[in-house]
């Protein structure tokens, strides 16, 4: 699933290539991707002629404020992704008609989801699985969506005093805790073990039990290691492509995620992984005793 730094990309680069333009039509081959309405006729109806007025990013979330006091939630859920480009339909599948890997690459070929654009360009949701969900809210009960009613602070925004607060008293494991949406937004599966084997913090201990040197250690290999990934783009070890169909680089600089195995880049002790909470974990058993 897209983590904080994947969103952030779209987000970024969407801001680039869709502000300001009007959705002349829209297209779906899988109307149940559209939760709210529940009948993709009457969103078009609501979405077509609307203008994307900007673009931000909640937690995993995207959120389009359009004109006429509307918003339009998108979250890519497993394998979806938004891409940007221009797609023509051919013997019932829509070809890219921009060489590259838009064109080229397999994962930006599950065209779902397809908004017309006044500049003759295409937004479409590829996602394999068809997983994603959409969602337009008049943008005054936007809040009462209910990915983001209990959504917590988010990982880029919440002050350390803040994020003290939130982890020394909960029970859990503090893998498990950071990846809890409603403690803090935005942490998924790659970043925690990115994060743990920074702060050279063990995934399995209890987040109370840490001592507030250890939870600003977190705080701050958080900060780290999401700013950089989304420098690089993201990670693309699966189904993440950013708008431009291009994947994310920060795959290639992981330390631990994925590496069971091969040997800690800090003390060469083998790379251990683990279940927490029906998720595998990956860290040193050696650097990350703390």
């Amino acid at each position: 699933m897209p983590e904080l730094p994947e969103v952030e990309t779209t987000v970024k680069i969407l801001q680039t290539k869709v502000l300001l333009r009007t959705f002349v039509d829209i297209w779906t081959n899988s109307p149940s991707l559209i939760k709210r309405p529940q009948s993709f006729l009457e969103f078009k109806f609501q979405v077509k002629s609307k203008k994307i007025l900007s673009i931000e990013r909640r937690g995993k979330n995207i959120i389009f404020i359009l004109s006429d006091n509307l918003a339009m939630l998108v979250h890519q859920k497993m394998t979806g992704h938004l891409l940007y480009g221009k797609w023509k339909e051919e013997n019932g599948k829509w070809v890219s008609q921009i060489e590259g890997s838009l064109k080229s690459d397999n994962q930006n070929r599950f065209l779902h989801l397809i908004f017309f654009l006044d500049n003759g360009y295409q937004m479409a949701l590829s996602d394999l699985r068809k997983f994603a969900k959409v969602e337009l809210w008049p943008l005054n009960e936007l809040s009462c969506a209910s990915t983001l009613k209990k959504l917590g602070q988010d990982a880029l925004k919440i002050s350390l005093i803040n994020f003290i607060e939130k982890i020394k008293n909960q029970k859990g494991k503090i893998k498990q805790v950071l990846m809890d949406q409603e403690i803090i937004a935005g942490i998924g599966n790659i970043y925690s073990d990115e994060i743990l084997f920074k702060a050279k913090i063990n995934p399995q201990i209890i987040s109370k039990q840490l001592k507030q040197n250890q939870i600003k250690a977190i705080y701050k290999a958080m900060q780290f290691i999401l700013k950089l990934a989304i420098k690089k783009g993201g990670t693309s070890f699966s189904d993440f492509r950013d708008p431009n169909g291009e994947k994310g680089n920060f795959g290639n600089i992981t330390k631990v995620y994925r590496k069971f195995g091969q040997k800690c880049p800090r003390c060469k002790e083998k790379i251990s992984r683990i279940k927490i909470g029906g998720r595998s974990a990956h860290f040193c058993p050696k650097c990350q005793k703390g």
